[in-house]
């Protein structure tokens, strides 16, 4: 089972600040992004332009290792390298442009393949919500790392 996503939500925050949390494998990821499981959380290795990291969540209860690359200015795709639930080359990517008044336009592509079970009832949740949970999902996310990041900016 193969669910593909594509969304395009504007936001208030800058296209440097959403790079910045996305690209910070810190110790403050989990708290930037609140979905993720701090005990799943584990840097394997970071280069200039790509990196690979564990993440997860803990409801429900899955991980992927996530290969991170950045290489186009604008762009920046996570693909699963090994996961409890997705196949691996499952990915998203979220396509970051300044929109003229200081906030952003994102453009995100969600595109996973269940590799079991639990994958595809995870899935199936996902595809039932469909673009509407992503847009959701994304503008809390963009919420999220606004609170982060609010007071250094």
């Amino acid at each position: 089972m193969r669910v593909k996503l594509e969304v395009e939500v504007e936001s208030d925050v800058a296209p440097e600040l959403i790079r910045q949390a996305l690209l910070d494998f810190s110790d403050r990821r989990p708290e930037t992004w609140p979905q993720l499981d701090p005990a799943t959380y584990q840097v394997h290795w970071v280069d200039e332009t790509s990196a690979e990291v564990t993440e997860g969540s803990s409801l429900p209860k899955v991980w992927s290792r996530e290969r991170y690359d950045w290489s186009h200015p604008t762009t920046i795709t996570w693909t699963a390298v090994e996961s409890n639930f997705c196949m691996p080359g499952s990915h998203i990517s979220m396509d970051i442009a300044a929109d003229g008044a200081g906030g952003s336009r994102v453009a995100v592509t969600w595109d996973r393949t269940a590799a079991n079970v639990r994958g595809r009832i995870n899935l199936a949740v996902i595809a039932l919500g469909g673009n509407r949970l992503l847009r959701w999902a994304t503008r809390k996310s963009l919420s999220d790392v606004a609170r982060a990041y609010g007071e250094d900016s």
